[in-house]
């Protein structure tokens, strides 16, 4: 699978860089993992909106769906070179939260489709796991595993450090982890230090850990060595805008 990021801060976008939002593809099927601001501009560079199969989202903070609604007016007004309108776009998202997840659906246009922590999907060639999150708003990480190579991308989504994460996280290929805060705010009931990321890459033995969901502010190179520290074995980078990952 190809994961091409679209946008990497937490909070709000800022020099042109914008929020949450990943293009998961293989062969033909594309998959968006949460539509954070500018995700829609940034995704027309690698595929027309109206060519998605499928949206995923973690939860509904404007960082991680700021660019949903514009999407959903694109796919609504714009048609192919034939004059064809797109298909009726899946958004698998869970119903906790039941006024946003009634704007999901959109008529012709988007259906929300709801899951629980205890299901399993599959959407396209893709398994999709999830796990509640701790964050003040119910949200959801994902272990997604192509199917036909059995190959593993993990996202955290917004989180503050939990165990459970080691076990969900066990032998990933890539594990793309929030690393909103700097070392000394272990603990945090809604983000994690990029020490607690690589401490959870080093216990789950993952392949490689992306830092993503960033801080504005500080010098970022050193959520990598607070990283480093706890997962010395492991190859861990920052997220950075149009960053193609080959997984």
């Amino acid at each position: 699978m190809k994961v091409t990021v679209l946008g990497f801060y937490g909070g709000y976008p800022t020099k042109g860089v914008g929020t949450s939002s990943y293009l998961i593809e293989l062969n033909d099927f594309h998959l968006l993992l949460d539509v954070g601001s500018n995700s829609l501009l940034t995704l027309e560079k690698y595929v027309d909106p109206i060519d998605l199969d499928a949206v995923l989202l973690s939860h509904y903070h404007h960082d991680h769906i700021a660019d949903l609604g514009v999407l959903q007016f694109t796919r609504l007004l714009k048609r192919d070179d034939k004059g064809n309108k797109p298909h009726l776009l899946p958004i698998y998202c869970h119903n906790e939260d039941v006024d946003n997840f009634n704007k999901m659906s959109f008529e012709n246009v988007s259906q929300g489709i709801a899951f629980n922590e205890e299901s399993e999907l599959t959407i396209g060639p893709f398994k999709i796991e999830h796990m509640k999150t701790l964050h003040p708003v119910p949200c959801y990480a994902f272990r997604i595993t192509e199917e036909k190579s059995n190959k593993t991308m993990v996202f955290t989504a917004d989180s503050g450090y939990k165990e459970d994460f080691i076990g969900f996280a066990k032998d990933a290929d890539l594990l793309i982890a929030d690393s909103n805060f700097y070392e000394g705010m272990e603990n945090h009931t809604v983000h994690m230090t990029a020490k607690e990321c690589g401490r959870i890459a080093n216990k789950a033995n993952v392949k490689k850990l992306l830092l993503t969901h960033l801080p504005q502010t500080g010098d970022l190179n050193q959520l990598v060595e607070q990283a480093q520290d706890e997962a010395p074995s492991i190859p861990i980078e920052l997220a950075h805008k149009e960053m193609i990952i080959n997984v």
